[in-house]
C-alpha cells in the first residue's frame, strides 16, 4: 500500500480528479467505482471542472456507485443517487445507460444485491474505485464486525455512520436510514486499482490500522492490505503524527 500525504484536501482531491482523468484518457471504457458523503465532494468538484474545460470524456466510462440507503427511492433527496445527481452526473458527460445504482426502494433486497452484482461482473469488473474510509474503519458500506460478506448485500449500519451520514438528513441522525445495501467485498478487493482519500483527525486511527494493524474484519479497510494496487492519499491530520508529505510503503 503506498501513502501519499498531501498538504490539503484540495491538492488531494485535485491529484485524485488529474489521475481519474488520466485513467479515462488511457481507457476511454474505464469501470470507476464511486463513493458518497463529504470526503469525495471535492474531487467531484474538480473532475466537474475538468468536463467543462474538455479535459475528460466520459462519454464511453461506466459507473457503479458503491452502496445506497435501504428505503430510500432515487429521487429522495437524502438518497446517494440524488447526492450523485446533484454534485457530479448532471454535470458530465456520462451516458445514463452506463450509470449504474443499487436501488434503495427493491422490495428484494436479495434480488437487487444478485442483479448488482451481475451488471459489475457483466462489465467486467471495476477498473479503479474510489474510496474513503469510516472512522470505524468502513470501506463502502462493509461494517467492521466478526465476519466481512463478499457479495453485495444488506447491511445494518452502526450508530458512527449514522452520525456520519446526519447532513445529509438536515443534520438528524434519526432520520437516517438504519440499513444500507452495498458492494460486497470480493468487488473492492477484485478492482484493478484502488484510490483510498481520508481527510481530518478523526480518521487518523482508522487510516493507522488499515496501514499498519493486524487483517481484520474488525478494521474492512485492512484487506486491502492483500491488494496490489492501492494508493492512500491523506492530508496531514489523517496521517497522524510524524508524517511529512511524500510517498512511503
Amino acid at each position: 500500500m503506498n501513502l501519499r500525504v498531501f498538504d490539503s484536501e484540495q491538492q488531494a482531491a485535485a491529484a485524485c480528479a488529474a489521475r481519474i482523468a488520466e485513467a479515462v484518457r488511457d481507457t476511454p471504457s474505464l469501470v470507476l467505482g464511486l463513493p458518497t458523503g463529504r470526503t469525495p465532494l471535492n474531487v467531484y468538484r474538480e473532475l466537474v471542472a475538468l468536463s467543462a474545460r474538455g479535459a475528460l470524456d466520459l462519454s464511453r466510462a461506466s459507473t457503479f456507485n458503491l452502496d445506497e440507503f435501504f428505503g430510500l427511492p432515487p429521487e429522495d433527496a437524502g438518497s446517494f443517487r440524488s447526492y450523485m445527481e446533484r454534485h457530479f452526473f448532471q454535470h458530465v458527460n456520462l451516458a445514463p445507460e452506463r450509470i449504474h445504482f443499487l436501488d434503495g426502494s427493491a422490495p428484494d433486497a436479495e434480488a437487487e444485491c444478485a442483479r448488482y452484482d451481475a451488471e459489475l461482473a457483466a462489465a467486467g469488473g471495476l477498473d479503479l474505485v474510489l474510496l474513503g474510509i469510516g472512522a470505524n474503519g468502513h470501506i463502502a458500506f462493509n461494517e467492521p464486525g466478526d465476519s466481512l460478506l463478499a457479495p453485495c448485500h444488506r447491511v445494518k449500519l452502526g450508530r458512527e455512520t449514522r452520525l456520519a451520514n446526519a447532513a445529509l438528513f438536515g443534520d438528524d441522525p434519526a432520520r437516517v436510514p438504519l440499513e444500507a445495501l452495498t458492494l460486497g467485498m470480493a468487488s473492492i478487493l477484485q478492482a484493478r486499482r484502488v484510490l483510498l482519500l481520508a481527510f481530518g483527525a478523526r480518521k487518523a486511527e482508522a487510516v493507522s490500522a488499515m496501514l499498519h494493524g493486524p487483517v481484520t474484519p474488525r478494521c474492512p479497510a485492512s484487506f486491502l492490505q492483500l491488494h496490489r494496487d492501492v494508493e492512500v492519499w491523506v492530508d496531514p491530520s489523517a496521517a497522524g503524527p510524524g508524517r511529512g508529505v511524500g510517498a512511503t510503503r
